[in-house]
């Protein structure tokens, strides 16, 4: 329809009254802005200071231009602490389009000659003030409501990116760290991000180091893509080594995030890649060598709801030709839990041990092996059941041959050979596994008794599992994760037998892991048959202070050659297989075991006559309890009069009353966990 003169006279007239109004808002704006500007000054200055004790001086700050902000000699000191900040100039521009919606981006930002200094004493820093707990009166930041995780990581997201400007201009800029030994500082002599593009280079103190930094931002597609690379080949990350006794080093790392997507109105995907370099980590907990990955990459990313997080589908981490997708989900509501799947499909064997990064599994180094192989893990506990728990793992290794073991040579056990057994990490002596040893005992003499009392205690399915007894391992997580510490393992005595002969000197956290894979190995080889295993077993465990193998171990307490044993000394012996320096400990000055540990005598001869395994011996009263005596050379002297008044003797007496009970909780653990095994708790 065509507008009359009328018509287009009166939108003249209103359009040029909005923009009167809006230049009339804008003049008023703008003669108002230095307040505005000088009260939000005092307010941050008073909420630093009330909240945090620390100081913000600028010498001068006012704007220059429209939305453009400039401080001058700008300082934050913490209280009684050395100055945290300085920066001679620092100039911000607000994006004006964004701020019309109620947020706040960073345009702009120009920084010339800032220092950034963590200093840190004896027992004070000047920046300990970011961890302090706010007080009772502040005010309280804003949380996600009921800790929605979409919710959270969205804001967090924005508020990150608000604080990306899409340029940057920083001209000689320093950060920092000083302690009592030694300062340590990382310079920028110039950066500059141009359209959300960037490429600058940082330097380790004057030239120690140099890494080239160079990638894109995008603050509105909340898009980032970072690529760092050292210079020269094998240089270390500043601070770690000195701090945390950590060495890291790499040739190129990259950080690839994507848009953040929501797929539905309570689920968000996070999505990027990481990829390393010849990265090189190194730390007296995870290995005594250097680890050294050539290449890495993490590929895929996160579903984000309101009540969990969970590895997105397709997520997989590749190392060399080794890529396993495995599945990982959080869970808050309505009940707590964690769930874990891992499902292969059939690889190369060998592409798995190449993956292992060297340096990180020594026993494993130079292992040569042929086939494919197919590993299914299924698991998921609720946290605050942990008795509710799945655990299936299975691994399809029918076609695995071993053609060359590495460093830890499991072909060697099927002949004589030395083991050395160490205190920590001192070597204590050398025992020969042979007949040459005049103390080794083969398995055909060790009496029955014995066999059966170590195997039920230790390993009740040792002859029936490949290394490993996968309702042991349920029972152990549940008991860990109830006890918030580790209190239970699940080792069978394949997994004890290769941490005492090839492990024994490993005090790292990855251990477990190296025994497991060495274990797998050994089992699944048939390299060495389970009655050597069982045999060397019992020639080398430690009975008691340096009390090596059944021999030793017989004629320490018993004055007794192996073939000789009872019911009773054998269920002894097996008793103290998790303790064997406290063997002693268990008798009294007549000779005679200690009330407590009928407890294990009870279970385990109730167990093994349930199962059958005395069905062929004649079994004295009491599973032989009161039969079993010390050789006198080892019997404790008689206790003296007890004086009540006597703390000393008191402390002794409490010490061990909490012995016991730690004793009588483990043999309650031992029998709850042999019941679930034998079936009898469904």
């Amino acid at each position: 329809m065509k507008m009359t003169i009328r018509q287009k006279k009166v939108w003249i007239v209103v359009l040029g009254t909005l923009i009167v109004l809006l230049g009339i808002g804008v003049a008023v704006g703008l003669s108002k802005r230095g307040d505005i500007l000088r009260r939000t000054m005092v307010k941050v200055q008073h909420k630093l200071k009330k909240e945090y004790h620390v100081d913000l001086h600028t010498a001068r700050y006012g704007f220059d231009g429209l939305t453009t902000v400039v401080f001058e000699d700008m300082a934050i000191v913490p209280e009684q602490r050395d100055t945290l900040a300085q920066m001679q100039r620092l100039a911000v521009r607000i994006r004006i389009l964004p701020l019309l919606w109620g947020q706040i981006k960073i345009g702009n930002l120009d920084v010339t000659k800032g220092r950034v200094s963590f200093v840190k004493g004896d027992s004070t820093s000047n920046y300990d003030f970011l961890f302090r707990k706010k007080d009772k009166d502040s005010v309280r930041i804003e949380q996600p409501s009921e800790k929605n995780f979409a919710e959270w990581t969205e804001k967090l997201a924005k508020q990150f990116f608000s604080l990306v400007p899409e340029n940057l201009k920083v001209q000689d800029f320093e950060v920092s760290y000083s302690d009592t030994g030694s300062t340590q500082k990382i310079r920028v002599p110039e950066a500059i991000v141009s359209g959300g593009d960037f490429e600058t280079s940082l330097f380790l103190n004057e030239h120690d180091a140099e890494w080239m930094l160079k990638g894109h931002v995008n603050s509105s597609r909340q898009k980032l893509r970072v690529e760092i690379s050292a210079k020269e080949k094998g240089t270390e990350l500043p601070f770690l080594r000195r701090k945390y006794g950590l060495k890291v080093s790499f040739d190129k790392l990259i950080f690839d995030l994507h848009p953040i997507k929501r797929q539905a109105k309570d689920l968000l995907s996070l999505e990027g890649e990481v990829e390393s370099h010849n990265l090189l980590v190194n730390h007296r907990r995870l290995s005594s060598e250097d680890i050294v990955v050539p290449e890495i990459k993490l590929d895929g990313g996160f579903d984000i709801s309101n009540d969990y997080i969970a590895l997105s589908k397709g997520s997989s981490v590749s190392v060399e030709k080794f890529t396993v997708s495995p599945q990982a989900k959080y869970t808050r509501k309505p009940k707590r839990q964690v769930e874990l799947s891992v499902h292969t499909g059939v690889f190369a064997a060998q592409d798995f041990f190449d993956a292992i990064p060297q340096g990180l599994f020594e026993s494993l180094e130079g292992v040569e092996v042929s086939g494919n192989i197919a590993y299914d893990l299924d698991f998921a506990i609720e946290l605050d059941n942990p008795d509710n728990i799945v655990f299936r793992s299975s691994i399809d290794d029918k076609d695995l041959k071993v053609i060359k073991w590495g460093k830890a040579r499991v072909d060697s056990l099927k002949y004589p050979f030395v083991h050395s057994v160490y205190e920590d990490t001192t070597l204590v002596r050398n025992i020969v596994v042979g007949p040459q040893n005049p103390k080794f005992v083969p398995l055909q003499q060790i009496p029955y008794v014995l066999k059966t009392t170590v195997r039920n205690t230790e390993d009740p399915f040792f002859y029936r599992h490949n290394g490993f007894e996968e309702e042991a391992f349920k029972l152990s997580i549940s008991t860990n994760l109830k006890e918030r510490k580790f209190k239970r393992g699940a080792s069978t005595i394949s997994m004890q037998l290769v941490k005492n002969v090839f492990l024994n000197r490993k005090k790292t956290m990855d251990r477990k892991i190296e025994e497991i894979l060495l274990v797998w190995l050994m089992e699944a080889s048939k390299e060495v048959s389970k009655d050597r295993l069982f045999e060397i077993y019992l020639n080398i465990i430690e009975w008691g202070r340096n009390v090596y193998g059944i021999a030793e171990a017989a004629e320490y307490y018993f004055q007794k050659k192996p073939q000789e044993l009872t019911l009773g000394e054998s269920l002894f012996l097996s008793s103290i297989i998790p303790r064997p320096k406290t063997g002693l400990s268990s008798f009294d000055h007549t000779g005679h075991l200690k009330p407590w540990v009928q407890r294990h005598f009870n279970t385990y001869g109730h167990i093994m006559t349930k199962v059958g395994d005395l069905t062929n011996v004649e079994v004295p009263e009491y599973y032989g309890f009161y039969q079993v005596l010390l050789q006198p050379r080892w019997r404790p002297a008689a206790p003296a009069i007890v004086d009540t008044a006597d703390t000393a003797n008191q402390d002794v007496v409490e010490d061990h009353e909490r012995a016991m009970r730690e004793i009588e909780a483990e043999e309650a653990t031992k029998k709850s966990i042999l019941d679930k095994l034998f079936g009898k708790e469904k």
